[in-house]
């Protein structure tokens, strides 16, 4: 049962529902929204005040009523203007606002750096050999075979090519079939090179001595190679 109007059961405000306790604010005139810690706090604190004693405020006022206007007499002009004073607010720093081009600008620049993505049911595996001691000319008469092949077939290409740089390539061709094993779990019958190029490194410059005291010059050119393997056909199909 609800306790009478403006009295607290026994177990205390906390004891009643949030039904009763709405209903017990609405009567005495308070806010009844909130969570049930909110309003058991708001009703015990309008029973503090209704239990507190009143202050006699105008005898005290009566007993220091002519010392109170001697020291307002006494009060200079300039303390009233403190208030004035008080009321100024304080200057509120200015923080420097973020320019919104620059974000924009950061934004696209880093957008067009980003390589154009491959197509998700499409895989690519690459290895890639640098510093091969072979002349980049050389390199490319043999890359030029093999690109665009099936793996097995590119193999059999280079193991019977007459060029010193076959072994090279078959090596990086190797490399990139054990990445695609490892990486993607696909074997040498499923792959063909998709891309297989040559760039040219730094050349190596030696001399060899001749007669009468000369020397002759001889650059030993390098190369970088890459070849790129992707699945012979797209993957689940």
């Amino acid at each position: 049962m609800s306790p009478s109007r403006g009295q607290a059961p026994d177990g205390g405000w906390a004891s009643l529902k949030v039904a009763e306790l709405s209903e017990e604010l609405e009567a005495r005139g308070l806010p009844k929204s909130g969570k049930k810690a909110e309003l058991v706090a708001r009703l015990d604190a309008d029973d503090a005040a209704a239990d507190a004693p009143v202050e006699e405020a105008p005898e005290a006022e009566a007993d220091a009523g002519p010392e109170a206007d001697a020291a307002a007499d006494e009060e200079p002009d300039g303390e009233t203007e403190e208030p004035d004073a008080e009321t100024e607010e304080p200057e509120v720093e200015q923080v420097p606002k973020r320019r919104r081009g620059a974000a924009e600008v950061s934004a696209g620049q880093a957008s067009r750096r980003r390589p154009r993505p491959e197509p998700g049911d499409v895989i690519v595996v690459k290895a890639r050999a640098r510093y091969v001691r072979s002349a980049p000319r050389k390199a490319r008469l043999v890359m030029d075979h093999i690109r665009g092949k099936p793996v097995e077939q590119a193999q059999a290409i280079l193991r019977h090519a007459p060029r010193a740089v076959s072994t090279d390539i078959l090596k990086l061709l190797n490399s990139a079939v054990a990445n695609a094993e490892v990486g993607h779990e696909l074997g040498a019958d499923e792959l063909r090179i998709r891309k297989a190029f040559v760039d040219e490194g730094p050349t190596i410059k030696r001399f060899r001595p001749r007669a009468m005291g000369r020397a002759t010059r001889i650059n030993k050119r390098t190369s970088h190679m890459t070849i790129e393997l992707t699945t012979t056909e797209r993957k689940g199909r």
